[in-house]
């Protein structure tokens, strides 16, 4: 079977990607990116090209970015580049070059995927830098998920050359004369790929002239551990890890036999980031004061008096405020649907999710926020006022609770409604209410 046949069979066979998916092509100008583009336009899949030019090596990058774009202009491809102020970003975000053009060309991708309606993005990495990937690895340190090296298909990115070695690439290009431009950054050994690739690997060479073959197998067999491992973990995380709206509830009880089994703690916690040093903060303060917040990079674990909360850190708007009128039939706020009307009917209801006010003592609009520190309220049955972080600890809601805590506040800054909790006393209905404003959060 000749290469292109290859190319094919792993398209269809181990990507399983249909001939009929628009496949958005991450093309560089080197030789492996130039080859995925050569095979794509011969397999004839419906495709577009996209090119980083990170101005980082002024004229060099410009005469790539006219090689890829005379490709594909000359094979009526349709063609997309983009130019990024490399060294400005990277000096911003205080990280290094290379983590900089990572960063940016994956983020363009996405969004170009998005506009032009791709299902993959294809990228033109090989079985060498999977080899180098997983060297790299375990320089940083790493376990069987780091030993994998790169895989074939994540998400929407797909990676169809991993069945393709260095040597394989280079006699295809030469012997069907596909153009392409060699990027010097590449032969320098100041980056530790490259280091590892032009100095570390002739070394294992020397000491077995087939390290390549071997070290392949060997990843393969990394990744059937790695395999083999989560089908014993998924099942305990599914049953243990419930899924609530936005959280997810552990039951302390339910976890607290596996605390003192770090290896398989950490593997339950770790598509959330935990390292072990955090699990052992949490081990630690297991029969300490509820309250108490644990954090990984992407997520937050609250520990509370009979669960543990675990909440994605996502970036909200800051005060995010929804105005209601009188007219008002229905709004969006934090994920719920709030309906609302005016009504003469004045029986009670005890549905949390249900309000019922004195629509003569409303000054509109009415605004829906978030908790505040501060915030107080009269509670309906209550005596007086009350802080709401007191209320809060009154009726036992968790922290990530609390400070998505829905509330409905009067024109006047008054609080009206702690959404599923307790409306304010002073603007009960009563018998002497005319008009009733009701209002239902779903």
């Amino acid at each position: 079977m000749d290469l292109l046949e290859r190319f094919k069979a792993y398209l269809e066979e181990v990507l399983l990607i249909g001939h009929d998916d628009r496949v958005l092509l991450a093309v560089s100008g080197g030789k492996d990116s130039m080859l995925m583009g050569f095979l794509f336009k011969e397999s004839g899949y419906d495709i577009a090209i996209a090119h980083c030019n990170f101005q980082l090596r002024g004229e060099a990058s410009d005469l790539d970015e006219a090689l890829v774009k005379n490709f594909a202009q000359g094979n009526a491809i349709p063609f997309f580049a983009k130019r990024f102020d490399t060294v400005v970003f990277a000096q911003e975000k205080g990280i290094s070059i290379q983590m900089a053009a990572r960063e940016l060309r994956y983020q363009w991708f996405e969004e170009l995927r998005k506009e032009v309606q791709a299902k993959w993005i294809a990228v033109a990495q090989h079985q060498n830098d999977h080899i180098e990937t997983v060297l790299l690895n375990l320089t940083r340190g790493t376990g069987l998920q780091g030993l994998q090296g790169i895989l074939p298909k994540r998400e929407s990115t797909i990676r169809p050359l991993l069945f393709l070695n260095s040597e394989e690439i280079a006699q295809f290009v030469k012997a069907n004369r596909i153009p392409f431009r060699d990027d010097a950054s590449n032969f320098s050994t100041k980056y530790a790929r490259n280091k590892i690739r032009l100095d570390i690997i002739p070394k294992f060479k020397e000491i077995t002239p087939d390290f390549e073959r071997i070290f392949l197998q060997n990843i393969r067999h990394f990744q059937e551990s790695h395999e083999l491992l989560q089908s014993f973990i998924s099942p305990i995380r599914e049953q243990l890890f419930v899924k609530r709206e936005n959280v997810v509830e552990i039951k302390k009880e339910k976890i607290s036999p596996y605390l003192n089994n770090m290896p398989l703690l950490f593997e339950l916690f770790k598509p959330y980031g935990f390292s072990k040093a955090i699990l052992q903060d949490l081990r630690e303060n297991w029969q300490g004061v509820s309250g108490k917040v644990f954090e990984s990079p992407s997520y937050k674990l609250l520990l509370d008096r009979e669960l543990l909360y675990l909440k994605q850190d996502s970036v909200e708007e800051d005060d995010p405020i929804v105005e209601i009128y009188a007219d008002t039939s229905s709004v969006v706020f934090g994920g719920h649907v709030f309906s609302m009307g005016i009504t003469d009917d004045l029986c009670l209801d005890g549905n949390p999710a249900l309000a019922k006010l004195d629509y003569d003592k409303l000054l509109f609009p009415l605004t829906l926020r978030y908790w505040q520190e501060g915030d107080v309220f009269h509670p309906l049955g209550m005596q007086g006022k009350k802080k709401l972080s007191d209320f809060f600890i009154q009726q036992k809601v968790p922290l990530f609770e609390k400070k998505n805590m829905p509330l409905l506040i009067n024109g006047n800054g008054d609080v009206l409604w702690v959404v599923h909790y307790r409306i304010d006393n002073r603007y009960k209905i009563v018998k002497s209410t005319k008009k009733v404003f009701t209002l239902v959060c779903k």
